[in-house]
């Protein structure tokens, strides 16, 4: 059996950009995905904490430093520039690696989006 557990999270992360005629996917800050462990298309849920939406998406690489949180495509009509979000990936894993795993969280400042 395979457990689905929270493996990465960027808990109130501010929307910098919502672009509508995007393909689709978010584009984050290089620096944030890298502290959380986050992997280029890799598949993502996100919280809207302004307004409850939720939606699943991919990763894609935003400008290093730039604190870039762009939310792409359709879901830019659920997600407004300084909405504040929680971006959160998942992995499966065994009940034995559960019980031992530690989930990389991070807190960015919720202005700027920069690692504090």
């Amino acid at each position: 059996m395979l457990l689905e557990l929270m493996k990465s999270k960027i808990h109130r992360a501010r929307v910098t950009e919502a672009n509508l005629n995007y393909i689709g996917s978010v584009t984050i800050d290089e620096d944030l995905i890298e502290a959380a462990g986050l992997y280029i298309n890799e598949k993502v849920s996100i919280v809207n904490i302004d307004n409850g939406e939720r939606i699943e998406t991919y990763v894609i690489k935003g400008d290093r430093g730039s604190g870039k949180i762009g939310i792409n495509g359709a879901a830019a009509h659920k997600f407004s520039v300084g909405h504040l979000i929680i971006i959160m990936a998942y992995a499966h894993m065994t009940p034995e690696e559960a019980l031992v795993f530690k989930p990389k969280v991070i807190f960015p400042d919720s202005e700027t989006n920069k690692l504090i």
